[in-house]
């Protein structure tokens, strides 16, 4: 027989060996067999049988393990369960609209009297005219102590300084002064003064030119007529005086 001719019966002797074993495995040892040598790895030499036994044997073991921990498995079941959160309470329904009162409307006295004669009054010993003008007396007196420190009270608050804005400093008012034109000096130590201004009338929008006469102190008797002098404003110093000469400002030529 040739070289090929062998090959050929060696491959086909081995080919039904293999499909035993694949059928033996099942379909679980195809797909792991697949998925290994697709990834690269060797196939597991034991089969599935013999790991379903292995396991089937460490099953027991592993109960007795679990039951030295059943106590504190019940001890877990037995711990409380946490609370569940309440339920949000449902939207709070409005409050119904309250009722107007009649006594609202009353005047206060009328209001006051009501609410006094509601309230329970104890009986007493039916009193004397005397005894209830003493009463009485006794009250006003009572009323009038409790007004006085009331006013006490009120009047040393108002004595305290304030914290709000101080107020403000006032100066006296600066005295007037004056210049003018001497229409006449006869008098000893008194002069005429005449005053010129101009304004502008209010309705017609025309200046107009008015004048009006002082009568000034003049101490030394400088002014004489025609002199342009300045005047300030003094107290009374007689019955027409109430001014008083500052100094010339020109001498009349």
């Amino acid at each position: 027989m040739s070289d090929d001719e062998t090959k050929k019966d060696e491959t086909t002797e081995e080919t039904p060996v293999q499909d035993e074993d694949a059928q033996s495995a099942g379909p679980v040892a195809e797909d792991d067999s697949s998925s290994s040598q697709a990834a690269g790895e060797e196939p597991s030499s034991t089969p599935p049988a013999e790991e379903a036994s292995a396991a089937d044997a460490e099953a027991p073991a592993a109960d007795e393990g679990s039951s030295d921990d059943a106590p504190a498995a019940e001890e877990e079941a037995e711990a409380p369960v946490a609370e569940e959160a309440p339920a949000e309470p449902a939207a709070a329904e409005p409050a119904p609209a309250k009722e107007p009162d009649p006594e609202d409307d009353l005047p206060w006295k009328e209001r006051r009297r009501l609410q006094r004669s509601r309230q329970p009054s104890e009986a007493k010993a039916k009193a004397t005219p005397e005894e209830r003008a003493a009463a009485r007396v006794e009250a006003r007196k009572a009323k009038a102590a409790e007004r006085s420190r009331e006013r006490a009270k009120a009047k040393a608050k108002k004595g305290e300084p304030g914290s709000g804005t101080p107020p403000a400093e006032r100066d006296s008012n600066a005295a007037k002064v004056r210049q003018g034109i001497v229409v006449s000096n006869k008098g000893n130590k008194s002069i005429t003064v005449r005053i010129d201004f101009a304004r502008r009338h209010p309705t017609y929008e025309k200046i107009v030119r008015r004048s009006r006469t002082l009568h000034a102190h003049d101490e030394r008797n400088e002014a004489g007529e025609g002199d342009v002098v300045r005047v300030v404003e003094t107290r009374p110093l007689s019955k027409t005086k109430r001014w008083r000469l500052v100094d010339v400002v020109e001498k009349a030529r």
